[in-house]
């Protein structure tokens, strides 16, 4: 699979020397908390002996990934895009899926800047600056969050894969605004052991590429389950368009692509079925009171916060003060809600082979004025939040794919399932990527 996901014409050692040199131009700027250059070069060095001998450690033998900055690296104090955990205790081991990924001959070149505690999808970070997205290097735009530096590092071409978390979007928004292909999994098949907490309820560690293959390569190391490479046939498949809450409030460069992509997929002899989706207009209970991420994030920082909340962004101290006071009682009724909604939402979609959405309903928005406006941060992020974070809330899998068209701004197709249905929803994604591109 190597062969066709990753660029191989070069040596490890080559690709890891383009790499850090790109890292170093001003369109890099932001991109990563710390760089491992010397480490990366005695990996590449290593993989390319391995390679010259015969022996290949796996699927991503010699590829060069980036990690956010939230997950654990043995001796390495995690950070999480923030200052406040300087002096904690270093990790004494490295993250299952970081160990995953060396056995299986990944390079990591380093850790990639994000959301402060990866609470928010905008992707702005007060402390170490705020990566520009590279579809638009006209115009400071945001890249999407929380895993930003994630998306610019493969958009940049510094890495083929960025490892990151989702909680409510955090891998889908980036790639669907820098035009990159983002995966998150069922929750369950990928550990989050040695990830630091935003919400143990629905946190995903997965990745962002740029093809479908690349993603399904990445998840194959991270699950320890490879899910199908061979795309599904579209004729005879049945899409559910969703007329309630995704489609509110979408942008003209937004609906077009969507509407032109669901046009092609039509063409292509699948069944595109616009449908109310009742479930979705009560999501909003989810978030009452506090919501989950508010609630178990307040629990995994308290201390943070009672000690330092002054050198943490004041927008996530907003936003993690909500679970503050939060009973026992009305944690335990959210998940009941939770249980339910996801069982309403699965009744909807039966008989359905995926679910298409924009998304994001924008393309990415101008940096400057979110920098300057809460409000006008706090919207964006309502508004970037709400699609993908559907997914999470119902514990299901999903996809974004790029749709848009030459010369436009990324646009996002969110093609998503139910809990359980990835290897179904990965030959989709493929037949749709294939569509998508011819």
């Amino acid at each position: 699979m190597t062969q066709a996901c990753f660029d191989t014409s070069t040596t490890a050692t080559q690709r890891v020397a383009s790499a850090l040199e790109g890292a170093a131009s001003p369109a890099a700027q932001h991109v990563f908390t710390q760089l491992y250059a010397d480490a990366a070069r005695a990996s590449a060095q290593q993989r390319d002996a391995e390679a010259k001998a015969g022996r290949s450690l796996g699927v991503l033998h010699g590829v060069c990934i980036t990690l956010k900055d939230n997950i654990d690296v043995a001796s390495e104090t995690t950070m999480a895009g923030g200052v406040v955990c300087a002096g904690e205790a270093p990790a004494l081991h490295d993250a299952p899926v970081v160990q995953r990924l060396r056995d299986a001959g990944a390079v990591v070149l380093g850790k990639t800047n994000m959301s402060e505690f990866a609470f928010s999808g905008v992707g702005i970070n007060p402390h170490h600056g705020t990566p520009a997205n590279p579809a638009d290097p006209a115009h400071a735009r945001v890249p999407g969050g929380s895993s930003s530096g994630a998306a610019v590092s493969v958009a940049l071409g510094l890495a083929e894969a960025g490892i990151g978390t989702d909680t409510g979007g955090s891998i889908r928004i980036p790639a669907a605004l820098c035009g990159l292909v983002g995966y998150k999994s069922t929750q369950v098949r990928i550990p989050c052991t040695g990830v630091m907490e935003l919400s143990r309820t629905l946190d995903t560690v997965c990745s962002i590429t740029r093809s479908v293959r690349a993603c399904l390569a990445v998840d194959a190391v991270l699950s320890q389950q490879a899910l199908p490479t061979d795309a599904t046939e579209l004729r005879g498949l049945r899409f559910a368009v969703p007329q309630t809450l995704m489609m509110d409030d979408v942008d003209a460069t937004v609906a077009q692509a969507f509407v032109r992509t669901l046009h092609r997929i039509n063409k292509a002899g699948a069944q595109v079925v616009e449908m109310p989706f009742t479930a979705l207009g009560d999501i909003a209970a989810l978030s009452m009171p506090g919501g989950f991420s508010p609630i178990e994030s307040y629990a995994a920082h308290h201390a943070r916060l009672e000690r330092g909340a002054h050198q943490i962004d004041h927008r996530v101290v907003a936003r993690m003060m909500l679970g503050k006071g939060i009973s026992a009682q009305d944690y335990l009724e959210l998940h009941n809600r939770r249980n339910a909604w996801i069982t309403a939402a699965q009744q909807t979609l039966e008989g359905f082979d995926a679910m298409l959405c924009p998304t994001v309903p924008m393309v990415a928005p101008l940096t400057e004025p979110l920098l300057k406006d809460d409000e006008a941060f706090f919207k964006v992020n309502r508004l970037l939040l709400r699609n993908p974070s559907a997914i999470n809330y119902m514990d299901g899998c999903a996809w974004s794919l790029p749709c848009h068209e030459a010369g436009e701004l990324p646009v996002g197709l969110m093609v998503s399932s139910v809990a359980g249905q990835d290897a179904h929803l990965a030959r989709v994604a493929l037949a749709l990527e294939n569509l998508i591109n011819s």
